[in-house]
């Protein structure tokens, strides 16, 4: 079976659907088994997304996308850097 993608604003969805069928008396894993996920998953979700509004949630993995960006540059650029210093010191 393939494996799911959903959008930070589904999961905050799926979390407040959630929340509000919980409130009403049904229980977590049969809510979650409507949804069409797993507890663990919802677990994770609630850590990851809890709390937060669908803008912020837009605004975290932008942030987290540009901050792995980031990372790989400054790889790469420390490897450039040793790259160089091997070469001027002859080590090569």
């Amino acid at each position: 079976m393939g494996r799911k993608r959903f959008t930070p604003e589904g999961i905050i969805t799926h979390l407040r659907t959630v929340e509000i069928e919980t409130g009403k008396g049904a229980s977590v894993q049969d809510v979650c088994r409507k949804l069409g996920v797993c507890e663990q998953t919802y677990y994770r979700w609630k850590r990851e997304y809890g709390g937060l509004r669908v803008d912020q949630a837009k605004r975290l993995k932008g942030l987290e996308q540009e901050n792995t960006r980031l990372k790989k540059l400054v790889a790469d650029l420390a490897l450039d850097k040793a790259i160089l210093e091997e070469v001027a010191e002859g080590n090569f």
